[in-house]
């Protein structure tokens, strides 16, 4: 079973001077500057859609998750090792085929009176197939110490609600493509090609018509649009004649009283799709998202269907990524913590952790200066807004305590059938946090993913080990290049709790407001200035940055690395300013640091098509183009020879 795995970069240099294009200004194009010799010189792999910092530390803790993995696989009867020994079984795969699966497609195919469709829709969400709707438990926006449970749109094939409803030449492209993709996998399932032409079209006629009635992302980043307390009462109004008693006992939460709507208006179309939509039409559709959630656990034949579109027409991939890592992805997904510990063991020494806890102090500290000194802000809510920072939470690394993964059985048989263990053991953790508070040690990501958040109901940020290695963070490197890199992400995270969103947000995680009405109104003010400064930036041609959508990403961004920049002068008023190193000062050196970081990164167009219609960050050029045009400080580091970024001080929005 062992494949050679070695990760395709070396952990990047602190400052590396051959990705620079020194013929370029800094203050005029500073992305270009930090980078532009390895945008030219870089090729995006065939198996990726994009690469970049990001991809680069993905890449390097993959290989270390591998032999892990690996090493697990040779052990028989622990739950890593067993999962991942299924999934890279192609030969078992093979003879399982659609066994599992097939005995899913009859129940939905025995459909037999649309009465029965809510209980059959609620059957499927328990197996791991988001049909038409689905739910969560997640903490009460209100009242954020209490799990309930949440009801959301869901049941597309394509990325988002305005695939379908574009009406522009590349959109009718990907529209006229995902429509031969559904009739290829009914071929796979055994139909004939005039069939499966019809039922790929009736499909996709279902999904336009809940597309059309589902919130756009947009209004979706208001948190009092998707936070509507609604008691078992009121779910029968919005949606009169479905079955909710049956869809909510299927799915495990048969005894719920009172929950979450997240788009009420959403449910009354899909209850009036369930009267009026034929049968026939609803058993194809439930045939296509079941063969959809599972294609990836099939024989290649469904695993390759299923690539064609949603790796080479969407984002372009020329090649599948090579089977270990699209297993592995499946094991951190499923077993997170188990594998996380394994991972932790291996590549995160405790020392790591300590230094940025320090560095989170430091960040901590000079955002609560900025608070006070804020002129914008009156004294009330200054206060509400300190009191908020002081019961920030942070957690680093790894849980302080793991899950218990003790009462789930895997064994090396069908990959599908593992895969559906774990799902359905996961569902019902979910859905067991009914039966107590929210555990507020809980962690939303495993300990080796790359990446950060900030969770408003808890009012914490989180920083797993997998994000804490070059190029965001350097055990041996200068502290100038960790405050622009991890520092900026760590400011980040923390402006998260005062962007348009986390804003709403009190101390304690509760969806409350605790502003002024003239300060609500002034910080508005501000943000607009955001919204409209990225909107003009254009990716692609024709193509813009959606302002509102990225809006709260681009307040943390420009917040945070104002904030590493501020915590980096306490740092030097405090230890003396250093010798330049490789001819940079360190003032250079933090800005350097934030420009080769995660944001050094390249996408392929079809990649970046996806993200401009769903992603709420700008693209990496522009989260570095957009914070520093804003920041005098960056024109001062780097002298005034070279200003095109530089925007008019009454463009230049000063938020935290």
């Amino acid at each position: 079973m062992a494949v050679e795995t070695q990760p395709r970069t070396e952990a990047p240099k602190p400052i590396d001077r051959s990705y620079m294009d020194t013929s370029v200004r800094p203050g005029d194009d500073f992305f270009e500057y930090a980078n532009g010799t390895w945008l030219k010189n870089t090729t995006i792999p065939d198996d990726e859609a994009g690469w970049g910092g990001f991809t680069e530390v993905r890449d390097r803790n993959l290989a270390v998750l591998h032999e892990i993995l690996e090493d697990a696989a040779r052990r028989p009867g622990n739950l890593v090792g067993d999962l991942y020994a299924s999934g890279m079984d192609e030969a078992g795969i093979e003879r399982a085929g659609l066994a599992s699966v097939a005995d899913i497609i009859r129940r939905a195919d025995a459909l037999a009176d649309r009465a029965e469709l809510p209980r059959l829709l609620g059957w499927l969400r328990r197996r791991g197939v988001n049909a038409a709707l689905t739910t969560r438990v997640m903490p009460d926006a209100f009242e954020s110490q209490r799990n309930i449970v949440h009801i959301a749109q869901s049941g597309l094939g394509l990325p988002d609600r305005d695939y379908y409803l574009k009406d522009d030449p590349k959109s009718r492209e990907i529209q006229d493509k995902y429509r031969a993709h559904l009739a290829a996998m009914f071929v796979l399932l055994g139909e004939d090609e005039g069939p499966a032409v019809a039922h790929a079209a009736a499909v996709y006629e279902l999904e336009h018509a809940l597309a059309t009635a589902q919130m756009p992302r947009v209004e979706q980043r208001d948190p009092y649009k998707v936070n509507n307390p609604t008691t078992r009462a009121q779910l029968d109004e919005q949606a009169p004649g479905f079955d909710w008693d049956a869809y909510l006992g299927e799915v495990g939460t048969p005894e719920v009283t009172d929950l979450n709507v997240r788009q009420p208006t959403y449910l009354g179309t899909l209850a009036q799709q369930v009267k009026d939509r034929p049968l026939d039409e609803w058993r194809t559709y439930l045939r296509a998202r079941i063969i959809n959630a599972f294609a990836q656990f099939l024989p290649k034949r469904f695993e390759d269907t299923r690539f064609d579109f949603y790796g080479r027409v969407l984002v372009g991939q020329a090649a599948q990524k090579p089977r270990w890592k699209r297993v592995l992805e499946i094991v951190d997904g499923e077993l997170g913590d188990p594998l996380g510990q394994l991972y932790v063991a291996k590549a995160f020494p405790p020392e790591a952790k300590k230094r940025i806890l320090d560095l989170v102090a430091d960040l901590r500290a000079v955002l609560r200066d900025r608070i006070d000194s804020l002129d914008w802000m009156g004294d009330e809510t200054k206060k509400a807004a300190r009191k908020k920072l002081d019961a920030f939470a942070v957690k680093m690394g790894y849980p302080d305590r793991w899950r218990d993964f003790s009462a789930l059985a895997l064994d090396r048989g069908a990959y599908v059938d593992n895969a559906m263990k774990a799902q359905l053991f996961n569902l019902d953790y979910e859905i067991d946090k009914l039966q107590r508070p929210v555990d507020r040690h809980e962690w939303l990501m495993s300990a080796p993913t790359v990446n950060a958040y900030y969770y408003p109901p808890r009012n914490e940020i989180v920083f797993p080990a997998g994000i804490l290695q070059p190029p965001f963070f350097y055990a041996d490197a200068d502290a100038a290049v960790n405050y622009g890199a991890i520092g900026a992400v760590i400011g980040h995270e923390m402006t998260h709790g005062y962007d348009d969103q986390g804003s709403q947000f009190d101390e304690v995680g509760n969806l409350r407001n605790w502003w002024t009405e003239d300060d609500r109104k002034t910080f508005t003010s501000r943000t607009d200035i955001v919204v409209k400064q990225f909107d003009e930036y254009e990716p692609l041609p024709g193509l813009h940055v959606n302002g509102k959508l990225c809006l709260g990403e681009n307040i943390a961004d420009l917040g945070g690395v104002r904030i590493a920049y501020a915590a980096l002068e306490r740092y030097l008023a405090r230890e003396g300013e250093p010798a330049p190193i490789d001819g940079f000062t360190a003032r250079q050196r933090f800005f350097l640091g934030y420009g080769q970081g995660g944001w050094r990164s390249k996408l392929r167009d079809e990649a970046q098509r996806v993200r401009l219609t769903i992603d709420p960050h700008s693209p990496g050029r522009y989260r570095v183009l957009g914070p520093l045009s804003n920041m005098p400080e960056f024109f001062d580091t780097f002298g005034r020879d070279g200003t095109a970024m530089e925007r008019p001080a009454e463009l230049r929005p000063t938020i935290w």
